[in-house]
């Protein structure tokens, strides 16, 4: 019963995290109806800016996520401007090919800057834990939960509160109404995706206080985003939460029952199950 109650935790605090990982990617996906492949090396720069900032600068790893954030926002303001712009109102196969070749490009530049080893945020408590009952948590892996959650219920209260979020919404939801209120499209969807890709930089910034990053990480975060925003709903901000904790959960239950091998099978299993019973995601509007 203690072991189980320890992969619950774990899969709940691992859930979290994907939920940061995956909220950008839905962001950008129900405004700007592109589907982001390159969202996972977006995830992965953001990882390695965050190790540059505490391995050269002596910046901790959660202090630093607001610079991550930043420039991460500049850099994918950019990336809409100068490139998806063009296409953003193009059939949906375009954007997923040149979002796919960002990705190749991204993954491959990162190898030349930083090579294949495997590199970790370590910073001094990194190996602290709090002991909850016969349920030990690390301390980091706690703070990145906390973090991760706080950021995405931050991020439902910005889209509803506020008028850039309102604006956003509109967008999303009637482009032509959305003019005639005069919300000029270019810059909200540079603004979204600006957005999308900060959030990215600092579900990276967390990723690596937790886990091992390498240039080769961002395709497999990228799947993991897609079933979280699939399995929670592109409808609701929140349904990211839901998704993430899912996924979390089922892969730590996959590993203790089944075997690591299969845990990526039976998360996947499970986006399955959703689409068939739930197409709209668990959180998500029907018709």
């Amino acid at each position: 019963m203690d072991l189980l109650a320890q992969v619950l935790i774990n899969g709940t605090l691992l859930g979290g995290l994907y939920a940061i990982m995956a909220l950008g990617l839905a962001l950008v996906w129900g405004v700007l109806n592109i589907v982001n492949l390159a969202h996972g090396a977006f995830i992965m720069l953001g990882a390695y800016l965050s190790w540059h900032l505490f391995r050269y600068l002596g910046i901790d790893p959660f202090l630093g996520l607001p610079i991550t954030a930043i420039v991460m926002f500049g850099v994918g303001y950019a990336v809409q401007r100068g490139i998806l712009n063009l296409v953003v109102r193009a059939p949906m196969f375009n954007t997923l090919l040149i979002t796919f070749g960002m990705e190749v490009v991204l993954t491959y530049l990162a190898q030349l800057a930083f090579s294949a080893d495997f590199r970790t945020i370590n910073p001094s408590y990194a190996g602290s834990n709090v002991a909850l009952g016969p349920v030990v948590v690390p301390t980091v892996r706690l703070a990145a939960f906390g973090v991760a959650i706080a950021l995405t219920i931050a991020m439902w209260l910005f889209l509803l509160r506020t008028k850039l979020g309102r604006a956003i919404r509109a967008t999303a939801q009637n482009l032509v109404a959305a003019r005639l209120y005069g919300v000029e499209p270019r810059h909200l969807y540079a603004t979204t995706f600006g957005i999308g890709i900060g959030l990215a930089g600092v579900a990276g910034g967390l990723y690596g206080t937790v886990s091992q990053i390498n240039p080769y990480i961002g395709a497999t975060l990228t799947a993991k985003c897609f079933a979280i925003a699939i399995i929670g709903g592109l409808d609701n901000p929140l349904g990211v939460i839901v998704g993430g904790l899912v996924l979390g959960i089922i892969e730590s239950l996959a590993v203790l029952y089944v075997g690591a091998t299969f845990a990526d099978v039976a998360s996947f299993g499970v986006l399955v199950l959703v689409l068939i019973v739930r197409p709209s995601g668990l959180l998500g509007r029907t018709a």
